[in-house]
């Protein structure tokens, strides 16, 4: 299917010029360019920050551990969630939230993206809800 442009040059609402997107694992032209300037002093920058590191520059040091352990995104958290099976439980599983926060077990920022985990099922448990529901009305049941 090709995309066509309208009569102003724009194309029609929903269609792209690139459907598919740019291909994976493609750089952006800043991060080709800088690539391509230090290319041929990457040894040397390497030794360079190996050098400083061995002799205590906290820069130096801070640089090659980062290269070498990366800084973790996020951690596995250990909390007890309660089950939710119906809207209903949502009450109780952000009220756990709240008082792993305040209790200082999770930080503000763990807490919310549990929120969120915990939104997307809710809304998945009312999908299937409606969908029950649904079929039994089809099926002439209450």
């Amino acid at each position: 299917m090709t995309m066509k442009a309208t009569h102003r040059g724009r194309f029609k609402p929903g269609q792209s010029g690139n459907p598919n997107g740019k291909a994976p694992g493609t750089r952006n032209r800043a991060t080709r360019a800088l690539e391509e300037l230090l290319a041929g002093d990457a040894e040397n920058i390497v030794r360079k920050a190996s050098e400083m590191a061995l002799s205590g520059d906290p820069t130096g040091l801070r640089l090659c551990l980062e290269r070498l352990i990366p800084v973790r995104k996020d951690r596995p958290i250990k909390f007890a969630l309660p089950a939710i099976e119906k809207t209903e439980d949502l009450t109780k599983a952000t009220g756990a939230l709240l008082a792993a926060v305040a209790a200082g077990d999770l930080t503000p920022s763990e807490a919310a993206e549990l929120g969120k985990l915990v939104d997307a099922h809710v809304r998945a448990v009312e999908a299937v809800d409606l969908h029950q529901r649904l079929a039994r009305l089809e099926e002439g049941r209450p």
